[in-house]
């Protein structure tokens, strides 16, 4: 007589549910949520070091920064945060960053390409998406870039509160605990560190 081999169905359902489980905790270690924000942090960080370069650059070359008006003779001031949306940052004009023909003067230099006018923070309508670009008093002072980090781990490594001139970012409690609704509710993290 022949004996037929094979699987019984019990032994299949039992094989499928062990692969579903090995799955589900696959999927919560890769965790797809947190990773995308991880790369959203990590492009926040290239873009705010690539517009501090820029705002750099532009210094040197024309010994103002983007927020200095042309007649300003204090080419060094201060300069509380602001939106990288605001034309004084340089990337876009004053009819905002959508459109043909709205580069701000980081742009018309060339120390910027147009495409960064098309970046999530140059056309975000949330304020926990924008980047924003602030400066101390002082020639030596630094030119800071802020972003609300979206990780858990750029949390975690988030400063409570920043203040630059008279405007402050974030709040002096606990980042851990925050909500991170808004940006008063919010902590930052800041280039340079």
């Amino acid at each position: 007589m022949f004996k037929l081999k094979g699987f019984t169905l019990v032994e299949l359902l039992i094989v499928i549910a062990l692969l579903g489980v090995l799955a589900a905790a696959v999927l919560a270690a890769i965790n797809p949520l947190e990773q995308a924000n991880r790369a959203r942090d990590t492009r926040m960080k290239s873009d705010a070091s690539q517009l501090l370069a820029a705002i750099d650059r532009y210094f040197v070359s024309q010994s103002k920064f983007p927020w200095v008006p042309g007649d300003a003779t204090n080419n060094d001031a201060a300069y509380g945060f602001i939106s990288g949306q605001d034309d004084g940052v340089g990337i876009c004009a004053l009819a905002g960053c959508l459109g043909a023909g709205n580069d701000g003067f980081l742009i018309l230099n060339n120390e910027l390409k147009t495409e960064f006018r098309n970046r999530d923070f140059a056309t975000a309508t949330v304020d926990t998406e924008m980047l924003y670009i602030g400066k101390a008093v002082g020639a030596s002072s630094s030119v800071y870039a802020c972003w609300v980090p979206k990780s858990k781990s750029e949390r975690q490594k988030s400063v409570n509160t920043l203040t630059v001139g008279s405007t402050s970012l974030g709040t002096a409690t606990d980042c851990a605990t925050r909500t991170y609704a808004d940006l008063s509710t919010s902590c930052v993290t800041c280039l340079p560190q």
